[in-house]
């Protein structure tokens, strides 16, 4: 039975991870009721996200020290009550500011708390199919898109977005906290296995880890490929409208995209297993900058739609590489600090992203200098990853300092 249960973390996981992404994410639904009924800018309503992205990557480090030392259950039991409780409060906000630190930090360290530990948590979990287990635990990530963001919508149609908000953060809360109750460490026989762990997984510190060669060039590797695909994915509908399509037209490549990315996770995840994630990440990260650069002579929905699917699959098949590489070099005992610092370095480059893109098209009247920017950028990420070092062996091989 325990050797099954890896598989009851995943889908928890899987499940958090698209409750806190979705409950996130839902603001893009709410923004115009939002600035209508408020006289809030929409600009300053859409920080609320910035803000969510930095208060993730600081939470993520913070959760997966936590959960290296306490164990998953309490990472997730407080994430989900942070993640309700940022939802009602937003609810009530009755100023600009309110409501960006109570959706800002409230969420996104709630969402910190889904993403590094429950990806590190599950991948401890598993020797074989790991590259699998975490990708299906960043699937639920993927799914948040044609979840909440209908929920949302069909509670607008209905209700007041107050209303609206609050019964998304109750719904969190039912559905998160019994499901963080079914949390919990993998057996001690897995945490004493694999390769980094025997190599020197016992014996070196989380500070040693994160001084290391392997994850100055992990983090590097997934700062560069976050910066580079932020801006592309966040403006992809304004630049179809640009380019005269339709507003329903422009939603329908951002949903294609997003449905491509979920499938990238689990094919990248297939492969990973089978070849070994570095491979596998640096062809997602070729394929990733080259679908970027296709998106400038792109004019048709045909085009669009081509462009979108190669460029989700890319983006989404390459994000829970990252953890099983963190797992292959430093074991599950640390795992959860090492991935959360790793994680909060990819945050900035999430927020910067959008913010360096619709700066480029407010000052040049073109998104061509995002897309030029993040395919050099997206060339640079791949370099970056030809400097991983080779993996653990069993024996006596140490981290290399950085």
């Amino acid at each position: 039975m325990e050797r099954h249960y890896g598989w009851v973390i995943v889908a928890v996981g899987a499940l958090m991870g698209c409750i806190g992404m979705g409950s996130l994410f839902s603001l893009a639904v709410l923004l115009d009721p939002i600035a209508t009924d408020t006289g809030w800018s929409r600009a300053g309503i859409s920080a609320s996200m910035t803000i969510a992205f930095l208060a993730m990557g600081v939470g993520g480090f913070g959760w997966g020290w936590i959960s290296d030392r306490h164990g998953p259950r309490i990472v997730g039991i407080v994430g989900g009550l942070f993640l309700g409780a940022g939802l009602v409060l937003a609810s009530q906000a009755t100023s600009l500011l309110a409501f960006q630190l109570a959706y800002g930090l409230f969420l996104g360290t709630a969402v910190g708390a889904f993403f590094a530990p429950m990806m590190a948590t599950a991948s401890a979990w598993f020797e074989r199919q790991r590259a699998l287990a975490v990708s299906l635990v960043s699937a639920g990530l993927g799914m948040a898109p044609v979840t909440v963001a209908p929920f949302a919508q069909w509670l607008l149609s209905n209700h007041h977005w107050r209303s609206s908000q609050l019964v998304i953060g109750l719904v969190a809360w039912a559905v998160l906290l019994p499901a963080a109750l079914m949390l919990r460490r993998p057996p001690a026989a897995t945490l004493g296995t694999g390769a980094a762990a025997t190599a020197k997984g016992r014996d070196f510190t989380a500070r040693e880890a994160l001084r290391s060669r392997q994850f100055v060039v992990l983090a590097a590797t997934f700062f560069a490929c976050c910066l580079a695909h932020a801006g592309p994915i966040f403006h992809v509908v304004s630049y179809a409208m640009v380019c005269g399509l339709s507003a329903a037209a422009a939603v329908s490549v951002y949903s294609l995209q997003g449905l491509a990315g979920l499938g990238g996770r689990l094919l990248l995840g297939v492969l990973a297993d089978r070849h070994g994630a570095k491979p596998v990440l640096i062809g997602g990260l070729l394929l990733q900058a080259l679908a970027i650069g296709a998106f400038l002579p792109t004019s048709s929905l045909g085009g669009f739609y081509a462009v979108a699917a190669a460029f989700g699959l890319a983006y989404g098949g390459v994000m829970p590489l990252y953890a099983v590489l963190a797992r292959d070099y430093f074991g599950p005992r640390i795992m959860g600090t090492v991935f959360g610092a790793a994680t909060m370095v990819s945050c900035v480059g999430m927020a910067a992203g959008p913010t360096l893109g619709g700066w480029i098209f407010d000052r040049f009247g073109s998104y061509a200098g995002m897309h030029l920017s993040s395919l050099a950028i997206g060339f640079g990420a791949v370099a970056i990853a030809l400097a991983f070092p080779p993996l653990p062996r069993m024996g006596h091989q140490r981290l290399k300092p950085a």
